[in-house]
């Protein structure tokens, strides 16, 4: 729910949502800017405001246009870019693959800052959003002669989103963009491919062949693993990605009485 306060005569609004500051927001020269007063308590942030608007107007007044945004106070994309990129790291250390980390890191650097970079935090709308897609497109288009993959796009869309949650945890933004694509085809319905019974009873005994009769001794070990995985995975059903990052610590051996374990 939305809090809403005008001061000034109804000249500036000031408005709180899932934030933790009052935003502010007040119309000069026929164009609406924004900005985060960056205090938590109305009064504190009524005084901010009004000091806000009024260097606004006297920048509108002096015709210097070029520096509204200044006066508005507004943190640009490149800087909440780096923001997000120092605290990520740190926040999901241990919780996070560090190449998922470092995918999301390049990704910043090397499309959005780029594109967003230059612009203030309230001017990455929806439009500025498709209008980056395009260009991600063209440029793919006449590098390579083909547009990125579907993934790619949704990768870079996913660490967007991250930089623009950041700002908004730190009172830089008040509201979030409307990320979704339009014009959006239907994503291709893809199944997992599975072992049926007969196929998955071919594989645990080649696995299980290759550890009695292994072809090179220097790699026995490497073979068992390999057996232990293949029912490891069966039996638990585990996607490949968590078993990779299982720990003995996360494992806990219960005896089901109802279905014996396969030991095969």
């Amino acid at each position: 729910m939305t809090a809403r306060h005008e001061i000034l005569g109804g000249k500036v609004t000031l408005y709180k949502r899932d934030g933790r500051f009052w935003q502010c927001a007040a119309s000069v020269g026929g164009k609406q800017y924004r900005a985060t007063t960056k205090k938590e308590e109305l009064p504190q942030a009524e005084d901010a405001a009004e000091d806000w608007y009024l260097e606004l107007r006297g920048k509108f007044k002096r015709g210097d246009l070029g520096k509204l945004e200044e006066a508005n106070g507004e943190k640009k994309f490149a800087e909440a870019a780096e923001q997000f990129i120092r605290e990520f790291p740190i926040i999901t250390e241990g919780q996070r693959n560090e190449q998922y980390v470092d995918g999301h890191i390049r990704r910043i650097r090397k499309y959005l800052i780029p594109f967003f970079g230059d612009k203030g935090l309230s001017k990455v709308t929806s439009g500025l959003i498709q209008e980056y897609r395009i260009k991600r497109i063209e440029d793919a288009k006449a590098a390579r002669g083909k547009p990125p993959a579907r993934n790619t796009m949704h990768q870079e869309s996913v660490a967007l989103r991250q930089v623009l949650k950041s700002a908004l945890r730190h009172g830089d933004l008040s509201a979030l963009p409307d990320m979704s694509q339009p014009y959006r085809t239907n994503s291709k319905i893809s199944h997992r491919a599975w072992f049926s019974p007969e196929e998955y009873k071919l594989l645990y005994k080649a696995t299980r062949d290759r550890v009695e009769n292994p072809r090179r001794k220097k790699f026995q070990a490497d073979y068992e693993d390999l057996h232990d995985f293949v029912l490891f995975m069966v039996n638990t059903g585990l996607r490949p990605d968590e078993v990779k990052r299982i720990e003995f610590r996360d494992v806990k051996v219960v005896n089901d009485r109802d279905k014996p374990p396969n030991y095969s």
